[in-house]
């Protein structure tokens, strides 16, 4: 797989025929191994051990539905409250993060209002926080620790 810019973990790999699936320890279940998996684990155990996100507050592949259509977000982080606080999209390492990944994540957030947008390819990683005042998202410099949010 892709090297990231993301610490290293105890990846859980195995092999299951000709494919090989990874342990997500939000699903708590093995999953197919994509480069897209790939940085969705690495960056979830890094908010989680790194950044001191609550693992209990996390979701991973959480289905929406906007009339007939049905979306997916790869992870949300709710509030103790279970409101949805913080929508994060991964990419494969090969994607460049552009806007459209950014429109990708505001739709999801037309239903949502979360405070707080990432977006990350395992090498880039973006934290935005919302402001509704202005209607615009507002880059921050680095990702914030749980506490600070």
């Amino acid at each position: 797989m892709y090297r990231l810019n993301l610490p290293s973990y105890d990846i859980k790999i195995k092999e299951e025929g000709t494919k090989r699936a990874i342990f997500d320890i939000l699903r708590q279940k093995y999953v197919a191994l994509t480069p897209e998996e790939w940085v969705r684990q690495h960056f979830v155990h890094y908010l989680i051990e790194h950044k001191h996100y609550p693992k209990a507050l996390f979701g991973n592949e959480i289905e929406l539905k906007i009339g007939d259509k049905r979306l997916r977000c790869d992870s949300i982080l709710y509030t103790k409250e279970l409101q949805p606080r913080m929508i994060i999209e991964y990419k494969a390492p090969t994607v460049t993060l552009q806007q459209k990944v950014f429109d990708q994540i505001s739709v999801y957030n037309l239903l949502l209002k979360v405070d707080y947008l990432m977006v990350s390819n395992g090498l880039e990683h973006y934290c935005c926080r919302m402001d509704y005042a202005n209607n615009r998202y507002v880059f921050l410099r680095d990702i914030p620790d749980y506490e600070a949010l």
